[in-house]
């Protein structure tokens, strides 16, 4: 495993005061350029947060297998990773810098399992589409790390706990994801699912008690799981937020709904 010192890792980073963890429901990539309840919620987050000297991104939409993957490139590309929206959609841009002081930082950190340094990857929708309302100047440095879906639940709620000292060293953590996140069973009419109303009820229940367990089995086992989550990658970035999160932390929910009958928007802040 890694044979460098957590101090070692962090060193030249200043110390900072603790940033706060985001779980962001992120949805559509629509909401990265229309008017939403969603979108002017990301808006007054980034105006009311503690200004950042990087972002570390945790979305749904890069999964590997087998190892993490941190992205250490100097200027990530923006990827248009979606179909069948407007032309507009596909000529956003996010000129971000990378982070590559950062990215090396948190590969230096994490003990419990390998992390890789990647020069492939880029700026995806999950993050791209939150930021673009969050930070609209693209003037704050981004990475993004990969969701190996090799590993169990528990394992990544661990990789995101060794995460939580570069909140110290002005690194704002944004999971971007869904609680829930079912395609196949969205309702044109915007109408919320049952089940749904109750898998994110009872979801919101267990963040707020920080019962991981509770949690972890509500998102991956059994009947509802499945009818919420039938792939895990949306599901999974809410154990970042929490892993990276301090127990000491208040949290605030903001911009719950269901949107399109099912995909919760349930999104919080730990600070």
């Amino acid at each position: 495993m890694n044979q460098i010192s957590p101090a070692a890792a962090l060193a030249g980073l200043p110390i900072t005061p603790s940033l706060p963890v985001v779980f962001v429901g992120h949805g559509s990539p629509m909401n990265a350029i229309i008017d939403t309840p969603y979108s002017r919620g990301w808006q007054m987050l980034g105006q009311s947060l503690p200004r950042p000297r990087a972002i570390l991104c945790v979305s749904a939409h890069w999964t590997s297998q087998g190892g993490t993957l941190v992205d250490i490139a100097a200027r990530p590309p923006t990827i248009h990773d979606f179909g069948g929206f407007p032309q507009r959609l596909y000529e956003q841009i996010y000129p971000a810098s990378g982070a590559p002081d950062y990215a090396r930082a948190a590969i230096g950190l994490v003990r419990s399992t390998r992390l890789e340094a990647d020069r492939n990857w880029g700026f995806d929708h999950g993050s791209w589409g939150v930021l673009l309302r969050m930070y609209p100047h693209a003037d704050v440095p981004m990475f993004q790390m990969s969701l190996d879906l090799g590993k169990a639940p528990q394992a990544h709620f661990r990789l995101a706990q060794e995460l939580r000292p570069l909140r110290e060293r002005g690194l704002l953590i944004v999971a971007s994801g869904n609680l829930i996140h079912n395609l196949h069973a969205m309702d044109q009419s915007g109408k919320a699912q049952p089940w749904a109303v109750e898998f994110d009820a009872r979801a919101a229940a267990y963040i707020r008690a920080r019962d991981i367990a509770r949690l972890v089995q509500l998102g991956t086992q059994g009947p509802l799981a499945q009818m919420a989550n039938p792939t895990p990658e949306h599901f999974l970035p809410v154990l970042y937020a929490l892993g990276a999160g301090d127990p000491q932390d208040e949290l605030t929910f903001f911009n719950e709904g269901i949107e399109w009958g099912a995909i919760s928007m349930r999104s919080f802040v730990l600070a």
